[in-house]
């Protein structure tokens, strides 16, 4: 079975100390894997902002940057002053006045985001790209390729999504032998990354570059390969 690992915010959980709470004294080693440039996006494909956590101190926790371009798409977050750990294995920002402005909960296997009714994410993202993919914007044809061009197979993702969070998929008749045997059936999306998986769980990751196109996940091994939209 090829399996697919996302790649995402170091969850805050795996680098709290145990009872570790907001506000007590942090290593730097866990806030300096946790620091750097985010972007924070709605789940549902609209457009989002990037900000860095930085590892100053600030009020109510550290210092960040870029919220001023969240004036637009997020306008909330542009008043955020600081970020911090609740404790919770979960990530805040706040603003002036240290009231939170934004929870980020850890999911397992998946990005940090909010519990809110429209949720944001917060998540490492290809340079240039200020939103997340949706189930909708990739439904299509797509080519099945090497990185030197040379076409595999076609590829038609549907965008109708089932009980499960996953989509149908067909693959063309000329797939070759070792593609073919995965028996792909369905996709999902999770942050940049887009999974094909076959009922009897054999899967294929691919992450997202900042054409839109996608090239499948370093984890999975094996040749190179990228799907390209027709």
């Amino acid at each position: 079975m090829i399996r697919f690992v996302l790649r995402f915010a170091a969850p805050a959980a795996a680098l709290l100390f145990s009872g570790m709470a907001h506000g007590q004294e942090i290593d730097p080693d866990i806030l300096k894997a946790q620091a750097g440039t985010y972007l924070i996006a709605p789940e549902d494909g609209r457009t989002g902002c990037r900000m860095t956590l930085e590892t100053e101190m600030a009020i109510g926790g550290f210092s960040l940057s870029g919220q001023e371009a969240c004036a637009k798409p997020l306008p909330a977050l542009a008043e955020v002053a600081s970020w911090n750990f609740d404790g919770n294995g979960g990530l805040i920002l706040i603003d002036p006045t240290r009231k939170v402005l934004a929870r980020f909960v850890e999911n397992e296997g998946s990005p940090m985001k909010t519990e809110d009714e429209r949720s944001l994410l917060l998540i490492t993202a290809p340079d240039g790209v200020d939103h997340l993919p949706t189930f909708g914007s990739l439904a299509g044809a797509w080519t099945m390729q090497r990185p030197d061009g040379e076409r595999l197979c076609g590829i038609v993702l549907d965008s109708g999504v089932g009980t499960d969070g996953n989509a149908p998929l067909s693959l063309s008749g000329d797939c070759p032998a070792n593609v073919a045997k995965l028996k792909l059936a369905v996709w999902h999306i999770e942050g940049f990354g887009l999974t094909l998986m076959g009922h009897d769980g054999s899967s294929l990751g691919f992450d997202m570059r900042a054409d839109g196109n996608f090239d499948k996940s370093k984890q999975e091994g094996g040749k190179p390969l990228s799907l390209v939209r027709r």
